[in-house]
Formats: structure tokens, sequence, C-alpha cells
């Protein structure tokens, strides 16, 4: 079974404490992340052991049902989740770290790294599948990243008013 590693990294226009007040939000997952449709099941903030389930689009029309747990917490640094439901993808891990970095006005902004570690069997054909699926993960990715974006700032104005 052939393992990837599929990394992207964006600058999110906010603190690290406000990332990381959405980011552990396991409930908030579906208003921002491109291939959640909704969380069916949370428990709230992220806490290790815990679980999350989600509705997901998969490649094109295809849909899965996912099952998460969250298996590592370093707050406002570094969050692990392991998850299933994405066959032939296997185990499949995301990984979130964050690092406070200073803009160019000198405000405090994020830059997040957003990981997915997985598997695929198959032999050829799995090699195939993954260079069909990795560019629509890695776009998926950064569309998160720019949603998680949006949604910060949307509510820092609202919250400013």
């Amino acid at each position: 079974m052939k393992k990837y590693v599929v990394t992207e990294q964006a600058v999110i226009n906010a603190p690290v404490g406000r990332v990381w007040g959405v980011v552990s939000r396991t409930d908030r997952y579906a208003e921002w992340v491109a291939g959640a449709i909704e969380v069916t099941d949370h428990h709230g903030v992220a806490t290790v052991g815990m679980t999350y389930a989600e509705r997901n689009r998969t490649l094109g029309p295809l849909k899965t049902d996912s099952v998460w747990t969250v298996r590592e917490i370093e707050p406002f640094r570094r969050r692990v989740d392991t998850g299933t439901g994405f066959a032939p993808l296997q185990d499949v891990t995301n990984v979130f770290e964050f690092r406070p970095i200073q803009s160019e006005d000198g405000r405090e902004v994020t830059e997040m790294l957003y990981q997915v570690e997985y598997a695929i069997g198959l032999g050829p054909l799995g090699l195939l599948l993954n260079a069909v699926q990795e560019p629509g993960m890695r776009a998926a990715m950064r569309t998160s990243m720019t949603h998680l974006d949006r949604l910060i700032r949307s509510e820092s104005s609202t919250t400013a008013r």
C-alpha cells in the first residue's frame, strides 16, 4: 500500500487565538471545510479521543459519510485527527499546524499548514486514482483555508460594529 502526503499552506488574516477558536469547533466544519456538506455528529470543542461525523463530497458528485477522531492537540499550534469513510483512501490523517507571523503592516496573522496523509492500495490503479484525486484535494484544501479566512474576517467585522 502506497502512502501519500499532501500539504498546503496559507496565511489567515487573524491572530492564532482567533483561528484556533474556529478550527477547534468540530461543529463548525461545514462552515469552512470545502468538502464538508454538514456535520452530523459533534462534541463541540475538539477533545482528544472524541469523535465527530460529517457528510462529505468526494470525487465529482460522489458523497460519503466520515467519522473523525481527535488524536492530538497542542493548543494554538497543532491538531491531528484521523478519519474513516473515504474509500479507497485508508489511514487518513488531517494535520493542522498554526504559527503566528507578522503581516507587512505589523498585525499578528497566522500561517496555517493543512496536511492530509493517506494510503491507497490497488497497485498501479491506486497510483492512477491518486493522480486524479490529488489535484482536487489540494484545491479543496486551499479553498478551505480561504473560506476559514473569510469566515473569521466576517465575524471580526461583525463584532467590531
